[in-house]
């Protein structure tokens, strides 16, 4: 695949610097630790969203299943250090997410409020796919490739679910378009002033 594809995929305006994956590489307990409280999170906010919008039975049946596959991810990632002698560290701030959950709408209406939380979801998702692609590739143990395609693979469907169910609550679907627009401007910027880190996933 193509950095080129995968930029047109993914949407993100940004890549990361391929030379990302071999510090993480250096510093794997600790970007294993941050990719554990990832995936823990990401169980965290699908079950806040369900509890949120109970009514909306998509998303409910949507979203089920993947509280299931994110808190088994956390497991995975848990057992791979426990194979490695690893323990996991403290969990740390997330300056990404938090940027963009401060960039989501707060006022207007609980629909607006549920698309932009959705179409937030799918940028961190489509962030992730690009990392663990940029792992899949340039990280040195065979193993440990494989161990990061799979994770690709599952966000780039995250990714793709999020959005669907933006559109899919939306009356226009016009709006979307212009606000994931936004959020793919604004994560460009954001991703201009952090630096990447080699103890973090974002």
């Amino acid at each position: 695949m193509s950095e080129t594809k995968t930029k047109y995929k993914l949407g993100l305006q940004l890549p990361t610097d391929p030379r990302w994956a071999n510090m993480a590489e250096i510093s794997l307990e600790e970007i294993l630790t941050d990719h554990a409280f990832c995936e823990q999170k990401a169980t965290t906010s699908c079950i806040s969203l369900i509890q949120k919008y109970p009514q909306h039975t998509r998303l409910v049946n949507e979203l089920s299943p993947v509280v299931t596959e994110e808190w088994g991810h956390f497991r995975l990632v848990i057992a791979e250090m426990e194979k490695r002698g690893m323990k996991l560290g403290e969990q740390r701030n997330d300056e990404y997410v938090v940027a963009l959950r401060k960039f989501q709408k707060k006022d207007g209406s609980r629909k607006t409020a549920l698309i932009d939380a959705l179409l937030a979801f799918a940028l961190i998702e489509a962030r992730s796919c690009e990392r663990f692609r940029l792992l899949s590739l340039n990280i040195s143990e065979p193993e440990l490739r494989e161990f990061y395609h799979m994770f690709m693979v599952s966000e780039a469907g995250h990714y793709r679910m999020f959005l669907d169910l933006a559109y899919h609550y939306a009356e226009d679907d016009e709006f979307v378009k212009n606000r994931w627009q936004q959020y793919l401007d604004f994560e460009e910027e954001l991703m201009k002033t952090l630096k990447p880190r080699a103890d973090r996933m974002h």
